[in-house]
């Protein structure tokens, strides 16, 4: 018999994920949306009378901040994230987010926007560590990674429309030319506090707490419309969710097990396979081209302040463009070959911005050279979007167990945070002190990318979270370059057919090979 529970805004199939992936969607608007804005208002000139004409060590300091709230919010979602939830973590970050832009919106002194800079962080590292992990576990497998690039498609758009309202408020004299933009932040808690309290909980953290219930009645709901929680695929995707969950438990791990290597099988690796995609999605160089393309701009390409806003503008439109491409790419040709191509790109771009910029430093055709390093930052846009914009942020979310899934996507956010950091803390003085040299260690860095993921990354395209589970409970060797299992990009039979055994164990009966497929479409 079907049990009634709640119901949910939208109600149930795609009505009920499309307002699911709008709320996650808004998490990711926003944190574009504030990658864009303070880069902007800092080259502006009531701002910097504002705040004392800040020299290049205090301006990366007061945008850097910014990133170490964003990894102590990345840091208690470990211990918070399972405990709230999903929807009720994006609401308690979207709160500090509320407060921390009024703070910034009404500041007066530096110490005040320090503030208000660390309280929206925290919030936005709770948010990006939960938004992720919401959307994959609950999408097919067949769009999740989809769902998940949608998001950071949205997150360039919000990076978009802090680039043009910025430009737009420029032409305003007075402080609301930067308090009008930073209070804007607002305008995405509002949709966020609108959807969250009328959205499901992932049904797999569901089952983790023992909610098997309402878990079995969110699957049905999300399924499809007047889909009963007796249907044979819910049911199958409840039992192969269920099974996965019981063999993890079994060989439960806590931190301790971690730290003194006694964790199950590949718990630990996958952490920081994950962990490490997202350290390389911030040493791509990429914040500096969020957060400080205006200002790159201006001291290295040496334009003026309103042509560096247009540029900026421009140059985001372009970032959304090809951010919405990999919408298509990131499932037909893979996580690992996005990847490695989108980082092979980047390396390419950073070379021949060095070099122009380096025959710039020693007075040769300026104009031409600027031109040349113009075109190929945004062509460094078009080729991270399509490859290192998204995978690095889906990959956690996939690679890791169940029960280390919120715990492992966490400490990836936080490392892309403490990075972040980094990257923009060092930005300024670094554009000022070392000129083209700058660009030297984001060749070496973008590079290295390509090596590293074709030794050590396996492919998560096209496998449900319990097909990656099996793949490392076989224990594969630390090169999995040569390992079909880990780099073909269709779902491997080997997977297909172990998941109708599980199912068929637990209902002591066996599945047909059409009732598998079904089983693998809503995974």
């Amino acid at each position: 018999m079907s049990v009634n529970f709640r119901r949910y805004i939208g109600g149930s199939g795609q009505r009920l994920n499309f307002y699911l992936s709008l709320a996650t969607c808004t998490v990711l608007a926003f944190y574009g949306y504030d990658q864009g804005v303070f880069g902007n208002v800092i080259i502006g000139g009531p701002f910097l009378k504002q705040f004392g004409y800040p020299d290049d060590n205090i301006i990366s300091t007061m945008t850097s901040v910014y990133n170490l709230g964003c990894f102590g919010g990345a840091i208690s979602t470990i211990f918070l994230g399972d405990i709230l939830g999903r929807p009720r973590t994006l609401l308690t970050g979207t709160t500090w987010i509320f407060v921390g832009a009024i703070i910034q919106a009404c500041s007066f002194t530096r110490a005040q926007m320090y503030v208000g800079r660390v309280v929206a962080g925290v919030g936005t590292g709770m948010n990006t560590s939960t938004a992720g992990i919401y959307q994959s576990e609950t999408a097919k497998f067949t769009s999740r990674g989809k769902l998940v690039v949608l998001q950071m498609a949205m997150c360039i758009f919000g990076f978009m429309v802090s680039n043009w309202l910025t430009f737009g408020f420029s032409f305003l004299s007075g402080s609301v030319s930067w308090r009008f933009p930073l209070a804007f932040q607002i305008f995405f808690c509002s949709i966020i506090y609108l959807l969250c309290p009328f959205l499901p909980e992932s049904p797999r953290l569901l089952i983790r707490k023992g909610r098997n219930k309402e878990a079995l009645d969110v699957l049905a709901k999300l399924a499809g419309k007047d889909v009963s929680t007796e249907d044979k695929a819910v049911q199958n995707l409840y039992k192969a969710i269920q099974a996965a969950f019981d063999l993890e438990m079994a060989s439960g791990v806590s931190w301790t097990d971690m730290l003194r290597g006694k964790a199950p099988v590949g718990a630990v690796r996958r952490m920081i396979l994950g962990c490490g995609m997202q350290a390389m999605n911030q040493l791509s160089g990429i914040n500096i081209t969020s957060y400080y393309f205006a200002y790159v701009l201006i001291h290295s390409v040496k334009v003026s302040e309103e042509l560096s806003r247009i540029l900026s503008c421009a140059g985001s439109v372009n970032y959304l463009a090809f951010s919405l491409l990999s919408y298509w790419t990131i499932e037909r040709f893979g996580r690992r070959r996005m990847m490695m191509f989108s980082s092979a790109g980047i390396c390419t771009c950073f070379i021949v911005i060095t070099i122009a910029l380096s025959l710039m430093e020693k007075g040769q055709n300026d104009f031409a050279l600027g031109v040349v390093a113009i075109l190929f930052f945004f062509l460094f846009f078009s080729l991270f979007a399509i490859g290192c914009l998204g995978v690095p942020w889906l990959y956690p979310t996939e690679i890791n167990t169940l029960e280390l899934r919120t715990k492992g996507a966490a400490i990836a956010a936080a490392t892309n945070w403490i990075i972040n950091y980094m990257v923009v803390q060092v930005t300024p003085p670094g554009v000022a002190n070392l000129g083209w040299r700058f660009w030297i260690v984001w060749i070496s860095l973008s590079g290295s990318f390509v090596v590293v993921t074709y030794l050590f990354y396996s492919e998560t395209s096209n496998r449900t979270l319990e097909d990656i589970d099996q793949f490392f409970d076989t224990n594969p060797g630390l090169f999995i370059f040569n390992n079909t299992l880990a780099t073909q990009l269709e779902r491997p039979d080997q997977f297909v057919e172990s998941e109708a055994r599980r199912v068929a164990e637990i209902e002591n009966s066996h599945l047909n090979g059409k009732e598998a497929v079904q089983l693998a479409e809503y995974v």
